[in-house]
């Protein structure tokens, strides 16, 4: 099998977690990518190769995969990670970031996707891992269109599963719970953007902020992005890898919980808690 990881979106995170956890195999060829490849120095000392790649630009996705490629014949593993959460309510969220976030992480997952492919099918193997979220399968205030990419990204990786299996590609889905990265903060940040102080839905923003540093700061509720780290790994590497790996006790959890529930009574449940944060 073809040794060679792509990963987008690793300069910081989950995405760093994973390139550090698998630039310690030697048997891969780890190749770590961000917008700004000059914030990867790290992961270059640890062993990583260091390209550039925006996946909003069509330009820069080709050039890393055809990079890839020239010295390895295919990608053996995509590993698409790059995305952020746009927060705010459905109504006042400016369709602008809304779009911006389907780019990265709906659109861009999908193009690197189309771009590693051909050179997958030609070796007859490959492995592609989408980092979804836990918020692919429920749905909490104020992240409607967060949600919603998260759920495209669990449709389209139902699909290419079955789609690309003749070919000898395997595809899984990582679906992490609350992880201790700076996407808490980006998405309390996108949240106050779109909340001014005369929003008729001013109680719930200030609610859903205080919900989510209260979450994202619990030990008990979230992990550190090496949990993540370590599935990626087992999808990367694993004679057979899962097709979803749930990650943090709380999000197995609450996933469990939205099911036995019914829409009715979680819609119940998260009114307490939204009214207890507020």
């Amino acid at each position: 099998m073809t040794t060679a990881v792509l990963i987008t979106g690793t300069s910081s995170g989950i995405g760093r977690a994973a390139a550090l956890r698998l630039a310690r195999r030697p048997e891969l060829s780890v190749y770590a990518t961000a917008r700004r490849p000059e914030t990867l120095t790290d992961l270059a000392d640890a062993g990583a190769r260091i390209l550039p790649l925006d996946v909003t630009d069509e330009t820069s996705m080709t050039r890393a995969v055809e990079a890839v490629e020239a010295e390895h014949g295919s990608v053996g593993v995509l590993i698409n990670n790059a995305g952020y959460g746009e927060y705010g309510t459905v109504e006042e969220t400016g369709l602008d970031g809304v779009r911006r976030q389907f780019e990265t992480n709906v659109f861009g997952l999908s193009r690197m996707t189309q771009l590693v492919l051909p050179g997958m099918r030609r070796a007859g193997h490959g492995r592609i891992i989408n980092i979804g979220s836990m918020g692919g399968r429920i749905v909490f205030p104020v992240g409607g269109y967060y949600h919603a990419s998260k759920y495209a990204v669990e449709a389209l990786s139902d699909a290419l599963r079955f789609e690309v299996a003749p070919f000898g590609v395997k595809v899984s889905l990582i679906e992490p719970g609350l992880i201790r990265t700076s996407f808490g903060d980006t998405a309390a940040h996108t949240l106050a953007e779109s909340a001014a102080p005369s929003s008729p839905y001013a109680a719930l923003n200030a609610a859903a902020d205080q919900q989510m540093a209260k979450s994202y700061g619990s030990t008990a509720l979230s992990a550190p992005p090496e949990t993540v780290a370590k599935a990626i790994e087992h999808a990367a590497t694993a004679a057979r890898p899962k097709i979803r790996y749930v990650v943090t006790p709380a999000a197995k959890a609450l996933i469990h919980l939205r099911r036995l529930l019914g829409a009715r009574v979680f819609d119940t449940y998260l009114r307490q808690q939204f009214r207890a944060a507020a």
